[in-house]
Parts: C-alpha cells; structure tokens; sequence
C-alpha cells in the first residue's frame, strides 16, 4: 500500500524533518520573491515574455526556478528594466562585485 508524503515525513529524524521544512519554506521565499520583484516593476507575465521573445508559460517557470543560469538570471531582470550584479559577502571583509558574467552575450559567440 502507498504511503502519503506526509506520513513519511513523520517517519525520519526530527532534525531532517526540520531540515525538509526550512528547504521548503525557502523556496516558497524564493519563487514569491520573483513573482513580487516583477511586480514591484509594475511588469505582468505577459509584459516581461513580451520583453524576452517568450510566451507566457516561460515566465511563469522561471518565476517557479531555485537553481538557474546567470544569463536567465541577467535576461529576467533585465527585461523588467533592471540590472543584475552578484555580490559576494563575507564575514568582516568588504563586499566583492562578482566582474565574470558581465558580458555574456560576448561569449555566447566563443566556441570551446
């Protein structure tokens, strides 16, 4: 007989119990985080494709994404008007701008 996702969670540790409910609450975090960035730009689902060269359903996936590329990372917040730099913090050390993905289209021409 299967068994619900819930009742296996209950199954495992306390700590990785808790460790799944951090994970998910980050990604709720992160995927509402895009959603309210592109609206704080006052940018719709279908403005932004628009703006990118695609439908509405990519939108809608990159919105969902954790983990994606620098350059779909770059297109998404440039499409809504913005501009991406990538900050490296470390503890009692000054901030470091991250200088490699500033280009990226340059490369997309490079054949390794």
């Amino acid at each position: 007989m299967a068994i619900s996702l819930e009742d296996y969670i209950k199954t495992l540790p306390s700590e990785r119990q808790e460790a799944i409910k951090r994970r998910a609450r980050q990604m709720i975090a992160e995927e509402k985080t895009w959603r309210v960035l592109r609206k704080a730009a006052s940018c719709s689902q279908v403005q932004l494709a628009q703006t990118l060269g695609v439908n509405q359903v990519a939108i809608s996936k990159i919105e969902r994404y954790v983990d994606m590329y620098v350059s779909t990372l770059r297109s998404f917040v440039e499409g809504m008007g913005g501009s991406l730099d990538i900050i490296a913090t470390f503890p009692r050390k000054p901030l470091v701008k991250i200088r490699q993905f500033q280009d990226l289209d340059a490369l997309k021409s490079v054949r390794l």
